[in-house]
């Protein structure tokens, strides 16, 4: 039997996963040290929390970037970040909470919902993706998906007050935006319908393959929206289960037989 050739990784990242988590644990007890901080620290400052992500971040970020000064550059944007990171976490928390009749407090949403879990990775993720900092990002959100069942690309654009409902098997591609006030359901897909190729019938990479979700959409269980021409406007509901790979206009209501769509009575 002919065997593939041997696939060698560039480098060695041995012990690299491990120092991600770390760097992610650090990096979320720097936003919500009451959350994620260590049990049994004492005289824990914001500045002390800051210099530890920042070790981490030092020694993580050479596997991925080579020059020192980008490195010093991307610690440095992502750590003035982690204020702005911490507002609009806020904000999917008020979600949680204002769309959850469960939601007794927001303490709880915090402790025990998996949309936090995931969303704090996920903003952390995508602000280094945003910097261009290789594997990295991709690294973390698949962290969060392994933990929390949320599967988010760290190039997804996300509006603030964002809720995942339950949230497991959630998928969101690399180019879907979503907007402000959005609230999906377990199993949701927001995903690619179909890849171009080139004439060799390798995959054109860096199209826009993912739909546009505007604001004030909810998107309920099991439904499916596929294609990067496909927009979903605003203040729409799609109903469980729809397949949905065409757009769909402002203020309607979709649901799964045959996927008829209606106006939406704004005052329901």
């Amino acid at each position: 039997m002919k065997k593939e050739k041997h696939i060698v990784a560039t480098k060695n990242y041995c012990g690299i996963k491990d120092e991600v988590i770390q760097l992610i644990n650090q990096l979320r007890a720097y936003l919500y040290p009451n959350i994620f901080g260590v049990a049994g620290a004492k005289g824990v400052t914001e500045a002390s929390l800051e210099m530890n992500a920042t070790k981490t971040f030092e020694q993580v970020l050479p596997f991925f970037i080579e020059e020192e000064n980008e490195q010093r550059q991307v610690i440095k944007e992502l750590m003035n970040s982690m204020d702005a990171i911490y507002q609009i976490l806020n904000t999917d928390v008020v979600a949680a909470y204002k769309g959850d009749p469960a939601a007794q407090t927001y303490d709880e949403i915090m402790l025990s919902y998996p949309s936090f879990e995931a969303l704090t990775i996920f903003r952390i993720a995508n602000k280094l993706y945003q910097l261009a900092v290789p594997i990295l990002p991709r690294m973390m959100t698949e962290y969060a998906h392994s933990i929390t069942g949320i599967d988010i690309h760290p190039g997804a654009t996300i509006g603030d007050h964002f809720f995942i409902d339950h949230g497991t098997g959630v998928v969101i591609g690399e180019t879907a935006t979503i907007g402000s006030n959005v609230k999906i359901y377990q199993g949701v897909t927001i995903g690619a319908k179909s890849f171009k190729t080139d004439e060799e019938g390798n995959i054109i990479k860096g199209m826009k393959r993912h739909p546009d979700i505007g604001n004030n959409v909810v998107i309920y269980a099991g439904a499916t929206i596929l294609g990067g021409d496909t927009t979903i406007g605003d203040n729409t509901i799609i109903g469980g289960n729809v397949w949905l790979t065409q757009s769909v206009a402002p203020n309607q209501s979709v649901i799964a037989a045959n996927n008829e769509v209606s106006q939406r009575n704004m005052k329901e």
